[in-house]
């Protein structure tokens, strides 16, 4: 890697896209690019498009006080290893927090995903999904253990209820919520574990060659074997009919048998821990997407929460021991309902 000298010790003001297009510069040994936004993203990096006369590459912006690029870095290497199609890392500065990348093109699974094609793209995406899974080893990732899933479903009462809802659980309410989460981490916990992109859906999968490209992997973990399932086949930003869902899983189910990945025998008990899965996975999206708007100004994603309660909502009236949270979801949203709560 080329370094880049800190110019603030110089006394030039500089700002950060400005740094950013000098850095990718000298990086591509002198030559003028142009940088353009390639994409949002829910965190605090951004991605730029680059624009030079061999052809284009993004440049990862994530600011090191927020954000560290040293996870990206290493779990690319695990995937690329794992012969799964992740963008290769060309050059980094992990001290200003910046990434020079091979680029996909602008094609999302989001974008391109139509009845015709879904079944061909899903398949690709499971063959993937079996790749990283089957590459899993203990130690190599942080454990996605039960005090990183209980801190997730935390944020549906602090930011989906509280600031979202504007109500506060009763006592009774707190109780059995609690006494519902432990139940389904539990579930969580017995399942086998692997690796764990942890937002493997629609957005996260681009159309390339091999098929698909996948990104956002930098906060993978290992843990639950359902989970990556969920986040593709549950997904937040587009809904599948329940029967196709249901094929999906066995399509993936027989993908992991051959593959001798340590799912369970029994399907049916296998689409049980995916579903308590999705109600983890689930809870905790609502608190996320409802943070982002009132913590962080960021309204897109208020679309995306009715799907997101329909998933919660269809798995906790599917099994008695869920029907408390069934029941809670009724009361929240019945009290709300006539106060034209903002989705």
């Amino acid at each position: 890697m080329i370094e880049l000298p800190h110019l603030e010790g110089n006394g030039i003001a500089m700002n950060r896209l400005d740094q950013l297009r000098l850095w990718v510069s000298v990086q591509l040994e002198g030559a003028d690019v142009n940088l353009s936004p390639a994409s949002a993203d829910a965190s605090f990096r951004r991605y730029f498009r680059v624009t030079y006369d061999r052809g284009t590459l993004i440049v990862m912006d994530a600011p090191p006080e927020q954000e560290n690029c040293a996870p990206f870095v290493r779990v690319a290497r695990l995937l690329r290893a794992a012969e799964v199609n992740v963008p290769e890392v060309l050059a980094q500065d992990l001290k200003q927090g910046f990434l020079l990348l091979t680029d996909f093109g602008s094609s999302t699974y989001l974008d391109a995903l139509n009845p015709g094609n879904a079944r061909t793209l899903y398949e690709d995406a499971l063959d993937a999904l079996i790749s990283i899974q089957c590459a899993s080893r203990p130690g190599a990732l942080p454990e996605y253990d039960r005090a990183l899933l209980k801190s997730e479903v935390g944020l549906f009462p602090e930011w989906y209820v509280l600031r979202h809802l504007g109500r506060e659980l009763t006592l009774r309410q707190a109780e059995a919520f609690d006494a519902v989460c432990s139940v389904v981490l539990e579930s969580n916990l017995r399942e086998p574990r692997v690796y764990v992109h942890r937002d493997y859906h629609s957005r996260n999968l681009m159309l390339a060659q091999p098929n698909p490209g996948v990104l956002d992997f930098q906060d993978a973990v290992f843990g639950p074997i359902s989970y990556d399932l969920v986040s593709l086949l549950k997904d937040a930003y587009i809904e599948w009919p329940e029967e196709q869902v249901l094929d999906f899983a066995v399509r993936y189910w027989e993908k992991a048998h051959a593959a001798r990945l340590p799912v369970r025998s029994d399907f049916p008990a296998f689409y049980r821990d995916f579903e308590w899965m999705g109600v983890q996975r689930h809870l905790k999206v609502l608190g996320i997407f409802a943070r982002l708007w009132h913590r962080d100004g960021k309204d897109g994603y208020l679309a995306d929460l009715p799907l997101v309660l329909r998933y919660v909502q269809r798995a906790a009236t599917r099994y008695r021991e869920l029907s408390p949270l069934a029941r809670l979801l009724d009361e929240l949203h019945e009290r709300n309902h006539s106060a034209g709560t903002r989705f």
